[in-house]
C-alpha cells in the first residue's frame, strides 16, 4: 500500500471519528461552521496559514466523502466557495485577513455585480467606470440581474479604469461594499410574482484601493477565474428548487442537489424498477451525471494548473439538460402523484383491487416514502391495476410507450395525399 493510500486511511478514520464526537444531524449551521473551519476541514487543500491542511485534491475529497457520509455542511469549500476562493488568489493581505474566515463561516452575504444593461454576452463591453480618487475609488454606472443584491454586504464588481486601453485590458475587479450611500438596488419583478434579480444604480458610491483584486487594469484576468469557479460550480452542483427565507440550507447535502434524486431507489419504492423502459430512462440519467462529473474533475485539474477550460461552460450547459431529463424520469416513475405537494394523507390500509394484479404484493413490499413521493396504499393498487388492463374508452389497448419508442412508418411506405 503506498504512503499516499496509508494517509488517506488515516484521514478518513480521523475525520470519521471527528464527525462522530462533534456532528449531530439538525445542529445549528452558525455554532457548526466553526468548528469545521477550525480542524481545517473547510478548505483542506488550502495552506494551514489560511485555514486549510495543505493536502492534494485527491486526499482531501476524502473529507468530503466524510461529510456526505453523515450530511454534515462545511466542507469543500475549496472547491465551491466562489467568493473565498477568488478572494484568497487575488485579495490583499488586509482585504484577506479581513474576510477569509467569515466568507467561510458563511457570514457575509454576496452578490455578483457583472452583467449591465449593455454588456451581457459582450462583458468587456461594460461601462460602469471607476476613477481613482487618492486611496479610493469613486464608482458609477449600473449593473442588472444580480441575484440577492439587497441583502448582499459585498459585491463582486467589475469596472472600468482605463478608457484609453482596449476593452479587455481596462477592467479592474474590485471587492465593492454595498450598503453605503450611492448604492441603490431595485427589484425586477417576474411573471410569477418573485423578485429573484435586481436593478443596482450605483452613482458616486466609494470602494477602497484595498479592495482592488489583483491589478489595476487587469481585471479581466481575475474576472476568468472568478467565472471558472462559478461555472465549476455550477457543472457539478445542480440547483434545485428556489428557497424563501433565511439562508441556512443545513439541510442540503453539502455536494450533490436537491435535485440529484437517487431513481433507482425511487423505482424500487413504487415498484418500477422491473420495468424495461423506467430502466433505460434511469441508466442514460446516470450516464449523463457520469460524464459530466468525469468533465468536472478534469476542468478542476486545468484550473489548479492555472488556466481556465471550456469544459466548465460545457458542465453548465450539461447540468440543465440533466436537470431536466431527471425530473422527466421522476415523473414517469411517480406518475400522477408527481404531481403532489407537502405531507400525503394515508390512504386506507387494505387496498382492494382485482385478483387478476399482483398489487398486494407490490403494495406490501414497497417501502413507506413521505412528501410527494409517498401516496396511500389505494392509489398505488388502482395504478397497478390500470397498468395491467389499460384500455381506452373505445376498448382498444393503450400503447403505453413514448413517442420517441414509436417507430415512424417508411417513407416509402406511407401514402401521399
Amino acid at each position: 500500500m503506498s504512503d499516499g493510500a496509508v494517509n488517506a486511511d488515516a484521514l478518513r478514520h480521523e475525520v470519521r471519528s471527528w464527525l462522530d464526537e462533534h456532528w449531530t444531524p439538525g445542529r445549528d449551521r452558525r455554532d457548526w461552521l466553526p468548528l469545521v473551519v477550525d480542524a481545517g476541514y473547510a478548505v483542506p487543500t488550502w495552506p494551514e496559514s489560511w485555514c486549510g491542511r495543505g493536502l492534494d485534491a485527491d486526499t482531501a475529497a476524502v473529507i468530503a466523502e466524510e461529510f456526505r457520509r453523515v450530511g454534515a455542511p462545511g466542507s469543500g469549500q475549496d472547491v465551491h466557495n466562489l467568493w473565498a476562493n477568488t478572494l484568497l488568489t487575488y485579495g490583499t493581505e488586509t482585504l484577506k485577513r479581513q474576510l477569509v474566515r467569515p466568507l467561510l463561516l458563511d457570514q457575509v452575504p454576496m452578490c455578483l455585480l457583472y452583467s449591465e444593461p449593455g454588456a451581457g454576452s459582450d462583458l468587456a463591453g461594460l461601462q460602469t467606470r471607476a476613477e481613482r480618487d487618492g486611496d479610493e475609488f469613486v464608482i458609477t454606472g449600473q449593473k442588472v440581474w444580480t441575484s440577492s443584491a439587497h441583502t448582499a454586504q459585498y459585491g463582486m464588481l467589475v469596472a472600468r479604469t482605463n478608457w484609453d486601453a482596449p476593452k479587455h485590458r481596462g477592467i479592474s475587479f474590485f471587492f465593492f461594499p454595498m450598503r453605503q450611500p450611492g448604492v441603490e438596488v431595485r427589484p425586477i419583478k417576474q411573471i410569477t410574482g418573485e423578485s429573484h434579480f435586481n436593478e443596482v444604480f450605483i452613482d458616486g458610491a466609494r470602494v477602497s484601493a484595498a479592495n482592488l483584486l489583483g491589478q489595476l487594469d487587469d481585471g479581466w484576468r481575475v474576472l476568468q477565474t472568478a467565472l471558472a469557479y462559478e461555472r465549476s460550480v455550477m457543472g457539478d452542483v445542480a440547483r434545485g428548487p428556489r428557497r424563501t427565507g433565511g439562508g441556512d440550507h443545513s439541510d442540503l447535502p453539502q455536494t450533490g442537489s436537491a435535485t440529484d434524486v437517487d431513481l433507482g431507489a425511487l423505482a424500487r419504492a413504487v415498484g418500477r424498477n422491473d420495468d424495461p423502459l423506467v430502466r433505460q430512462r434511469i441508466a442514460h440519467v446516470h450516464t449523463l451525471r457520469t460524464v459530466n462529473r468525469w468533465n468536472a474533475l478534469r476542468a478542476k485539474a486545468q484550473l489548479e494548473q492555472g488556466t481556465s477550460s471550456p469544459i466548465l461552460s460545457l458542465g453548465k450547459l450539461a447540468m440543465s439538460q440533466i436537470l431536466h431529463t431527471g425530473a422527466g424520469v421522476q415523473g414517469e416513475i411517480l406518475g400522477a402523484e408527481a404531481m403532489l405537494a407537502g405531507e400525503a394523507t394515508r390512504g386506507p390500509t387494505t387496498p382492494t383491487s382485482s385478483p387478476s394484479t399482483p398489487t398486494s404484493r407490490r403494495s406490501a413490499a414497497a417501502p413507506t416514502r413521505s412528501s410527494a413521493t409517498s401516496s396511500a396504499s389505494a392509489c398505488s393498487a388502482c395504478r397497478a391495476s390500470r397498468r395491467s388492463t389499460a384500455t381506452s374508452r373505445s376498448g382498444r389497448p393503450i400503447d403505453r410507450r413514448s413517442p420517441a419508442d414509436v417507430r415512424r412508418p417508411d417513407a416509402s411506405t406511407s401514402h401521399r395525399r
